[in-house]
């Protein structure tokens, strides 16, 4: 999608506004137009980004994602997963809940390699690296309760419990 031509309307809509005040508010309509121009593109990814974001909630665990690449912007729609029978039941399960509200965007740095093993995780479920990423978080900062001890293992004489991680 090419923001060009909604940048160009805005412009002209400017040097409009400005024509009833003479030679010198067009002259300085024109001067703001360039370096606003920046600015004009970013309020509109932004606004589209949102947008995508409101379509990607009704569609989960499909998403809709803007990509930037250069000056054009462009849209990928990862639609929901057609349910299969050999699924794994963790890849059906839903998210945890997240609480509604206000989305802040933050930037990641990952190394490659595991950058390519959340590509393929995200790909495996069928949602965006965005909504993978989104969930993994989830999951971590509220994990799953661990089952308790099955009662029916019997009594364990004292000491014979270990606690701790192993390698």
């Amino acid at each position: 999608m090419d923001l060009t031509p909604f940048v160009e309307q805005l412009r002209r809509e400017l040097a409009l506004a400005a024509a009833p005040g003479g030679e010198e508010a067009q002259a300085l309509a024109e001067r703001l137009a360039a370096p606003l121009e920046s600015s004009v593109r970013l309020a509109l990814l932004s606004a589209l980004s949102v947008a995508a974001e409101e379509v990607t909630a009704q569609l989960a665990p499909g998403s809709v994602d803007v990509r930037l690449r250069g000056s054009d912007i462009g849209f990928a729609v990862t639609p929901p997963p057609a349910p299969e029978a050999h699924e794994p039941a963790a890849a059906t399960e839903p998210a945890p809940e997240v609480e509604e509200g206000e989305t802040v965007r933050m930037t990641l740095r990952l190394p490659e390699q595991l950058k390519g093993r959340v590509d393929e995780a995200a790909g495996r479920l069928g949602v965006s690296v965005n909504t993978w990423l989104v969930r993994a978080v989830a999951n971590a900062v509220e994990p799953a309760p661990r089952p308790s001890p099955d009662p029916r293992r019997g009594r364990r004489s004292a000491g014979s419990q270990y606690t701790g991680w192993a390698r």
